[in-house]
């Protein structure tokens, strides 16, 4: 039994090093500008220890994308954490601004905000976009049907309409030519959007 755990340990390193390697590659130059002789080259592997782990760069690229949004989306679970807990929605406002601010980090924008879409494809971009930001959205807005700050409706709906909101507003951010006035105007309308909800 020793040896398949050994195996899959070296598997398991063998691909934590090709996202670490790769995610400062695709943030800087982007997906069209990394071959994938560098990446293996930047993980200390083989191309063909790459191509045992990925079936190919897009595939290589999605993992990156969603080490990043899980990286994203606990700073967002932090910072709702450290928010006034008799405020559900002042909580996801919090959480919003992280996601803004995100956009503003270069690595982030060019993987997550540019890359992204084209890469995967908007329908895999948007599962791994709910996958990791839906349900904390979902556990505000349960909270604030609960607290009474928003009145009884379904949760689900509030949630996607959010979560959509969010995404294009951090899209608006990241195309920008003056991203932070539209940093600043992104999150006024973000919060306006919350505060529309209140009971």
């Amino acid at each position: 039994m020793a040896e398949p755990r050994r195996q899959a340990d070296r598997s398991a390193a063998t691909r934590a090093a090709l996202i670490a390697a790769a995610t400062p590659l695709f943030g800087e130059r982007g997906y069209a500008g990394v071959g994938t002789g560098e990446l293996a080259q930047a993980a200390g592997v083989t191309r063909g220890a790459l191509y045992h782990q990925f079936a190919d760069k897009r595939e290589l690229f999605a993992a990156v994308f969603e080490s990043v949004e899980q990286e994203l989306i606990g700073r967002i679970a932090a910072r709702i954490a450290e928010a006034d807990p008799t405020d559900p929605l002042g909580a996801l406002a919090e959480g919003a601004e992280v996601l803004i601010d995100a956009v503003l980090e270069s690595q982030f924008r060019q993987i997550a905000a540019l890359d992204a879409p084209g890469v995967l494809g908007w329908e895999e971009w948007r599962q791994i976009s709910e996958r990791y930001g839906l349900g904390l959205i979902v556990a505000g807005i349960t909270a604030a049907i609960e607290d009474g700050s928003i009145r009884k409706q379904p949760v689900a709906p509030v949630a996607h309409l959010l979560l959509g909101a969010l995404n294009e507003g951090a899209m608006y951010v990241a195309v920008a030519e003056d991203a932070e006035q539209a940093r600043r105007e992104t999150l006024a309308a973000l919060l306006t959007l919350l505060e529309a909800l209140r009971a």
